[in-house]
């Protein structure tokens, strides 16, 4: 990890380059500014390894019956995810 430091004067003679480097390093330091990815990543994995419940397993297999005449591939296909659950 590293830091981003910067000194400031208080000449009165600083000019536009010394500005524009300020300005720079202060847009730098914004935009290379993130989150601590250890705190996304766990909320991620509880979210990937909950199983559906009950009532998404009965809503699959009733629009699986829905569709069973108008497509009888997709209904299928329901069945199939609501059966890995």
């Amino acid at each position: 990890m590293s830091t981003l430091t910067s000194t400031y004067s208080t000449d009165s003679h600083d000019g536009y380059f010394s500005n524009l480097g300020r300005a720079t390093r202060a847009f730098l330091g914004a935009l290379l500014a993130s989150k601590p990815y250890a705190a996304t990543a766990a909320t991620a994995e509880e979210a990937r390894h909950t199983r559906p419940s009950k009532r998404d397993i009965a809503l699959l297999n009733s629009e699986a019956a829905r569709y069973e005449h108008l497509m009888p591939n997709l209904a299928s296909e329901l069945r199939f995810l609501a059966s890995r659950g």
